[in-house]
C-alpha cells in the first residue's frame, strides 16, 4: 500500500486510533473528481443531527479564501443504492450507526477497496449522538483527512507531469527543485527572486521563490515572515499602475502554522494579497523552510487571481506544488541513492 509521508503523518496528528488496511489487488481505476466525496448513510440518520454534523464537517469552508467556498462536494447515497459505479468513486465515506455492533465512535480507512487510488473511510458509532459529539470534539477531522488525501494525489501527479522550465531555472538559480504545473511557461528571474506564471485568462496562478539569510529562530514567526514577504513583493512584484505593488492584506487575517515536511520543520502560511494602489487581490499560500547547508531560508509561494470565480481548486493545485520543494541536501541524498541503485 503506497502512502505519502506528508499525508499520513499529518493525519495521525489529527486523530488518534485511525487504522488503515488495504484490500486485495484491484483492476479498475477510481473515478470522480478531486475533492468530491460520496457519503453512504442510512436515510433517517442522514436527516438527523448526526447527518447535519457530517455534512457540516465535510463542507467546512476552505481556509484563506476571500469568499466562503466549501472544501468538498458531497454526493449522498443510501446503502441500498450504493453499488455499481458508485463503488468506484475515489473518495467514499461510509457511516454506520448500530448500538449492537459498536460501543464507541471510531474511524478507519481502506485504500483501494474497490478501485485503484481510492480511499474509503468508515465512521462507526453506537448512537447518533455519539457521531455529533465526536465531530464536535474533533472539528473538521473528516474534511482535513480528504483534503490531505487529495493533496497527496496532486503531489504524486506533479512528480509525473511538471514544468521542466521552472525545474531547470530553480535548480540553476537556487540549487532547489519544485514541480510546478506543466503550463507554467512565463518567468522572471532577478537577484534572490524567481517568479513564474501560467498567464491564464481565467484562474491565473503564479509561483514565486525567494531566499534570504537565516538569522535566528524568530525568522519562523508570522510577524517576521509577513514583513519579509511585503518587503520582497514590493521590490519584485510591481502592479500595472504607477507606484503600485503587491502586499499582504492583513485585514482578512493570516493563518500560520508549523508543520513537518520530510522530517524537518517548516512554516505554512495562507492569507490574502492585494495590490497597493490598484484593485487586484486574491488568496496566497506559502511554505518556508530552512536550508541548513547554506544557512538560508527558502520561501516558495503560490497565489491566485481569479475575480468572480471560485478559487479553491486553483489555490489547492499550486499548494501541492509547494510540497514538492527539495533543498540541496535532499537532492544530494536522492542522487546518492540513485547511484547506489544503479550499482546493484
Amino acid at each position: 500500500m503506497k502512502r505519502s509521508g506528508l499525508i499520513w503523518s499529518a493525519l495521525l496528528a489529527l486523530v488518534v486510533g485511525l487504522n488503515a488496511c488495504s484490500s486485495g489487488p484491484v483492476q479498475s481505476q477510481a473515478t470522480g473528481f478531486a475533492y468530491e466525496v460520496v457519503v453512504v448513510m442510512d436515510s433517517d440518520d442522514w436527516k438527523s443531527e448526526a447527518g447535519e454534523a457530517v455534512k457540516a464537517d465535510l463542507a467546512a469552508p476552505v481556509r484563506g479564501l476571500p469568499q466562503a467556498e466549501a472544501s468538498l462536494k458531497i454526493t449522498y447515497a443510501e446503502p441500498a443504492v450504493f453499488n455499481g459505479l458508485l463503488e468506484y468513486v475515489r473518495n467514499i465515506l461510509i457511516v454506520n450507526i448500530d448500538p449492537a455492533s459498536y460501543t464507541k465512535t471510531s474511524l478507519a480507512f481502506d485504500n483501494d477497496r474497490w478501485a485503484r487510488n481510492q480511499v474509503v473511510v468508515s465512521l462507526r458509532a453506537p448512537h447518533r449522538d455519539s457521531i455529533t459529539a465526536f465531530l464536535r470534539s474533533n472539528p473538521e477531522v473528516l474534511n482535513r483527512f480528504f483534503e490531505r488525501v487529495e493533496k497527496g494525489r496532486a503531489v504524486e501527479q506533479l512528480k509525473e507531469t511538471y514544468s521542466s522550465l521552472v525545474m531547470e531555472k530553480l535548480r540553476e538559480k537556487f540549487g532547489v527543485e519544485v514541480n510546478a504545473p506543466a503550463n507554467f511557461y512565463s518567468y522572471k528571474d532577478t537577484t534572490d527572486f524567481f517568479w513564474s506564471s501560467n498567464n491564464a485568462t481565467v484562474g491565473r496562478t503564479d509561483l514565486v521563490v525567494y531566499t534570504f539569510p537565516y538569522r535566528d529562530t524568530n525568522t519562523f514567526t508570522e510577524e517576521y515572515l509577513v514583513a519579509k514577504r511585503d518587503s520582497v513583493m514590493k521590490r519584485n512584484m510591481p502592479g500595472s499602475l504607477p507606484n503600485s505593488y503587491m502586499q499582504t492584506e492583513r485585514r482578512g487575517g493570516i493563518d500560520y502554522e508549523a508543520i513537518t515536511l520530510n522530517g524537518e520543520y517548516a512554516g505554512l502560511m495562507r492569507g490574502l494579497w492585494r495590490v497597493e494602489g490598484d484593485m487586484m487581490g486574491g488568496p496566497f499560500v506559502s511554505l518556508t523552510r530552512l536550508d541548513e547547508e547554506n544557512n538560508r531560508v527558502v520561501v516558495v509561494e503560490g497565489f491566485v487571481y481569479a475575480p468572480e470565480s471560485e478559487k479553491r481548486n486553483y489555490i489547492r493545485r499550486i499548494e501541492a506544488s509547494l510540497y514538492t520543494l527539495r533543498l540541496p541536501a535532499e537532492l544530494a541524498s536522492e542522487e546518492k541513492l540513485a547511484d547506489v541503485q544503479k550499482e546493484k
